[in-house]
């Protein structure tokens, strides 16, 4: 089986940055497309990023667009979030998730068929 750990999280003043790093594993997981979700207090669970397994193309919510950049390391099985401006409305539980296959609903949470624990962002005023 996959398995995603997510680390990199932590309390930081508004206007801060962030770097989350998420490390995959596993027999079979070369080819896995690897995405961003967040999901804030009383909130939804929410798209944030996706880049595909080649690091070639990736997609950002657009709420999140110009402030997070997401990136793959050299070795394909670990991912980044970027996170620069951070904003308190930015305080959320982050989630990394992977697919073996994604299309134009590459936003909804039913794409992906592996999920890390999550990393806690903090961000204050």
């Amino acid at each position: 089986q996959v398995q995603l750990v997510e680390s990199g999280g932590g309390a930081v003043q508004a206007g801060g940055s962030l770097r989350l790093s998420c490390a995959a594993s596993g027999r079979a997981f070369s080819g896995y497309h690897m995405a961003w979700f967040r999901q804030g207090p009383g909130k939804e669970r929410d798209f944030v990023a996706l880049i595909s397994w080649s690091g070639s193309s990736t997609y950002y919510s657009e709420s999140m667009k110009g402030r997070f950049t997401i990136l793959k390391g050299s070795a394909k099985n670990t991912v980044y979030l970027q996170m620069n401006s951070l904003k308190p409305e930015d305080t959320a539980v982050y989630y990394c998730a992977a697919t073996k296959f994604f299309s134009g609903a590459y936003y909804q949470r039913s794409t992906y068929d592996y999920w890390g624990q999550g990393t806690q962002v903090t961000v204050s005023s």
